[in-house]
């Protein structure tokens, strides 16, 4: 028996350590399992808190983190707010606010074993704080509303792209953050603006174009895919599904239809329309809308799915292939891979995320530094007269950089054409003229010495445009009757030179103002250039240069004695060119008596004709008619084109350009008469003064009645025109050439190169501290930085916190 018992005892107490160690290393491997688990998910949970806690600094403070998130995208009916009520858990009647909201709404969904009923907070408006818990469902949807109507009341706009931030803690909830967009649609509600449906488009799109977002569509399953109104603007976002979830919403609705399993897998498979590599997910939820309780609800949802596969099994002649297609049927499958896709993407994004969150907590902190130093600046004039100093220096070296021609800032965006220099100053067409002057390069858009020297050419070209106005007869014979009075020969000549002063002062004055106009506008439009200029040298050397970012007031300050400056240079460059054109339109100027004025190709004299027929202005009949107002070009004189010099006509005599004491006075010139006979000097001299100037009046009398007076060679009337134009071209090209484009020139810029920073710094700086003060400490200033800083404080603790946070995630990856 001892034998006996200890050889069965023997083998008993074997298999039984056998089935005590066997037992105790399946819970060691039990337990490692669950250990392990639990790992996983308090790695996972660890990794969401965090990215929540880093999405809602984001919404608060506007930062742009590449944060792995879910977004709801489909038409107005096509059951998103179901969707994300089922995901919940619980509903709160976020359908019957749908189409009251018009903002994007952030769901972060908090897995909390110890809430037993849902806890839902909204993140306070503009911060990272979270308000106080709502407990009621009823009150989630009425805080939406109000939110959102409250901001588009304050906008003034139809849709908002500011998301609101719901926390929502919950047992039955997992962890997954979704934001749910405003549903599409086609028209319009009423009382909204037409162009509703294309601005909430335009948002949608916004929303889902940034890479780590995921997309997750959703479709009625009543449409087919052949006909979906949305498909085509979700391939415009992802192409190639790469990072969409498509699901097919309402799938009881079409399972009525089904009868063969060839059927039910053609449907489910989508072939042809999503790709071999795209599978939607198919689901159906409760049709029940009565009020139930949330456990209730939990359990309608699940038993849709149960429904719906018994269906598919049971119903549908041969069934379905469940192997290929039974991952994708039923909200728990859907929620299960939305949880964890999210899941591989916040370990994924993980440390890129840290990186990014590194760089931005050292912009940061550059930032505080800054607005610290600004602060601070506000007590230390010294300082803050020697940085404004160096910064008023530098944008004068960037003008006359500007001036000398420069690349920078790209002039295909700051650059104007001379269509936009002539709107955009208000200045408009040039002063008397109906046609429209394009100069060369009109099309480019220039800035700078470049549009400079354009407008010169523009104003060139506008004068040369001006031809010497018509005059009356009227006129003529008021002018050469006054100067026949007064003795000589000249009379003709002088009547001409009158004619052709009073044109040019009457016609080129405007052009000169307007000239000068243009010329001050677009050194004035280069103030906002080199402050640009300057921005750009600043981002590429900060250490370089002085930052006055932030100092509105001393910048208003710099543009308005700047934009003085270029005003006062624009009067006192009118003064010179007016100065300049009654040089050259003073009777005691030499301009039309040149002997160089008109001469021909081989340079002879100007010479006219000084016949007693031509003094006594004699109109012939076949000239006058016709004619009056209208200068001659007919009849064998050329067209006297100004800036073109015109051949002069044989005369009978030529008048010495400098007369001598040899030669006879003036009033001793020999003047051929009709009759042959001449009269010489003296006594004689006044007698034919005389009557020359009764045949003038009778000669007017003539043609005032109509009668026929023939001249020996073409009318005085068309010979003063033509001498008219002659001189007015002869005294616009010498204004011209000689003396405003250089004025111009030299009047605009010379004074920008040299004593642009000794004017502005004369206006800004040679005052005293308390006025000088005046530009940097407005009323309220202070109070501005400070709540500045106070911000930028609060942005640099949340950040730093989640900075953190991702160094204890990253550790545990």
């Amino acid at each position: 028996m001892a034998t006996s018992n200890g050889i069965l005892t023997t083998p008993t107490k074997t298999m039984a350590n056998d089935r005590t160690s066997s037992s105790s290393s399946a819970s060691r491997k039990h337990h490692h399992h669950h250990q392990k688990i639990t790992d996983s998910s308090s790695s996972f949970k660890a990794r969401f808190e965090a990215y929540n806690r880093l999405q809602a600094a984001a919404v608060a403070f506007g930062e742009q983190l590449p944060i792995p998130e879910i977004v709801a995208i489909g038409g107005q009916s096509d059951g998103k707010s179901s969707l994300l009520e089922a995901l919940l858990g619980f509903r709160f009647n976020v359908r019957e606010v749908e189409m009251g909201t018009r903002r994007p709404l952030i769901l972060q969904m908090v897995h909390d074993p110890t809430a037993l009923d849902p806890r839902c907070r909204f993140q306070e408006e503009d911060s990272e704080e979270y308000g106080s818990p709502i407990m009621l469902a009823s009150a989630v949807a009425d805080t939406i509303k109000s939110r959102t109507d409250a901001l588009l009341k304050k906008t003034k706009t139809a849709v908002s792209s500011k998301p609101i931030v719901i926390r929502a803690e919950y047992a039955h909830c997992p962890n997954l953050t979704i934001i749910d967009t405003p549903g599409f649609v086609l028209k319009a509600k009423k009382g909204e603006p037409e162009s509703t449906p294309e601005e909430i488009l335009s948002m949608v799109k916004s929303l889902a174009s940034p890479t780590h977002r995921i997309l997750v569509f959703l479709q009625q399953s009543s449409v087919e895919w052949c006909s979906s109104l949305w498909l085509d603007a979700i391939r415009e976002i992802d192409p190639t599904f790469r990072r969409t979830v498509i699901v097919v919403s309402k799938f009881d609705n079409r399972l009525k239809e089904f009868s063969e399993r060839r059927e039910v897998d053609s449907y489910l498979s989508a072939s042809g329309y999503l790709g071999e590599n795209t599978q939607p997910f198919f689901v159906a939820l409760p049709k029940d809308k009565t009020t139930v309780s949330n456990d209730e609800f939990r359990r309608q949802i699940a038993q849709v799915d149960v429904d719906i596969l018994h269906h598919l099994r049971d119903s549908v002649h041969g069934g379905f292939d469940e192997e290929k297609y039974r991952s994708q049927i039923g909200f728990g499958r859907l929620r299960d891979y939305l949880e964890s896709e999210l899941q591989k993407r916040y370990k994924e994004a993980a440390p890129a995320t840290l990186a990014l969150l590194e760089q931005r907590c050292n912009e940061v902190t550059a930032d505080l530094n800054s607005m610290d130093s600004k602060i601070q600046a506000t007590s230390d004039i010294a300082h803050l007269r020697r940085s404004s100093m160096l910064f008023a220096s530098a944008i004068c070296n960037h003008l006359g950089a500007l001036i000398d021609g420069a690349v920078d800032p790209d002039p295909e965006q700051w650059g104007k054409t001379t269509e936009d220099e002539r709107s955009e100053s208000g200045i408009g067409s040039w002063p008397g003229l109906t046609a429209d002057i394009k100069p060369p390069n009109g099309s480019l858009r220039l800035y700078g010495g470049a549009a400079f020297e354009r407008v010169i050419h523009e104003f060139r070209c506008a004068t040369y445009s001006i031809e010497c106005p018509s005059v009356s007869r009227e006129k003529v014979a008021n002018i050469i009757l006054a100067h026949a009075g007064r003795g000589g020969g000249r009379g003709i000549v002088e009547a001409a030179a009158e004619i052709a002063r009073s044109a040019a002062r009457s016609w080129l004055a405007p052009l000169l103002d307007t000239a000068c106009e243009r010329l001050a506008f677009v050194l004035r439009n280069l103030f906002h250039l080199a402050m640009e200029r300057n921005h750009l040298c600043h981002a590429d050397y900060a250490k370089k240069t002085v930052d006055m970012d932030g100092y509105v007031g001393f910048h208003a300050a710099l543009r308005h004695s700047y934009n003085c400056f270029i005003r006062d240079l624009a009067k006192e460059c009118k003064q010179l060119v007016r100065h300049h054109l009654d040089s050259v339109t003073s009777p005691y100027s030499q301009v039309c008596y040149d002997s160089d004025i008109l001469s021909t190709s081989g340079g002879n004299p100007y010479t006219y004709q000084a016949s007693v027929s031509s003094i006594s202005l004699e109109f012939s009949e076949h000239a006058a008619k016709g004619q009056e107002n209208i200068p001659p070009h007919k009849n064998g004189q050329e067209d006297t084109t100004p800036g073109k010099p015109v051949e002069a006509r044989e005369a009978y005599m030529t008048v010495p350009e400098t007369p001598s004491p040899d030669q006879p006075s003036e009033g001793n010139y020999v003047i051929k008469k009709e009759l042959g006979n001449y009269i010489e000097g003296g006594a004689k001299k006044r007698h034919s003064r005389i009557q020359g100037n009764c045949k003038v009046l009778d000669n007017l009398r003539v043609q005032n009645g109509g009668l026929n007076a023939n001249s020996r060679s073409g009318s005085s009337y068309s010979e003063i025109c033509s001498l008219a134009a002659q001189h007015f071209a002869r005294i616009r090209e010498v204004l011209v050439e000689r003396s405003v484009t250089s004025t111009l020139n030299s009047g605009f810029l010379t004074p920008c190169r040299e004593r642009l920073m000794v004017a502005l710094g004369l206006d800004l700086f040679a005052v005293n501290d308390e006025k000088f003060m005046d530009m940097f400490v407005a009323p309220g200033a202070i109070d501005v930085l400070q709540n500045e800083r106070q911000s930028l404080q609060k942005r640099q603790k949340i950040l730093h916190t989640c900075l953190s946070e991702f160094k204890s995630v990253a550790r545990a990856l």
